[in-house]
């Protein structure tokens, strides 16, 4: 069955390397923060954990406004309070419902490709969604871009935590 849904991925940034630099227990401290911090804004945001990807997270739902915000509130909480910046892509659109409980589509991978064309601190929103980006996150278009694996070219919008501060 296919559904609309809003996807998105995100990603600690540099997690290996802070893992090798401060050890193990650190890394544990560094991810259970994470968990910590977006279980309590997906919940907030009424937005669903779909999977949970070793420094990252798979998001979904079904309005793409509290997908994105739930994303911008995650990463502005681990700038001012974590030790990893955190980067992510989000893409909304048509996908197959699969058992009920995961999804397959262009939809998911274009988010996963936007999450790892993210630099530090930034969110990759897809065309389709940028209509959702909520004002004062000061969504930049940056253009077409292609992504491996998908044959169009995909219209996207940066959300920049630096755009975020300058418009307040």
């Amino acid at each position: 069955m296919r559904v609309n849904r809003t996807f998105c991925f995100l990603d600690l940034c540099g997690f290996t390397a802070f893992t090798d630099e401060f050890g193990d227990q650190e890394a544990v401290a560094v991810l259970g923060h994470l968990r910590a911090v977006l279980r309590a804004e997906a919940e907030d945001a009424g937005v669903r954990v779909t999977k949970w990807l070793g420094d990252g997270a798979m998001l979904s739902g079904v309005d793409a406004t509290a997908v994105i915000a739930c994303a911008a509130s995650v990463r502005d909480v681990l700038l001012t309070d974590g030790r990893l910046a955190l980067r992510g892509g989000i893409c909304e659109g048509k996908v197959i419902m699969f058992e009920g409980d995961d999804y397959i589509g262009a939809a998911v991978n274009v988010a996963a490709r936007l999450c790892t064309e993210a630099g530090p601190g930034q969110l990759l929103v897809n065309g389709g969604a940028a209509t959702s980006v909520p004002a004062h996150l000061s969504p930049v278009a940056l253009g077409a871009i292609t992504v491996p694996g998908v044959s169009q070219s995909i219209d996207v919008y940066a959300l920049d935590p630096d755009a975020v501060a300058a418009a307040e």
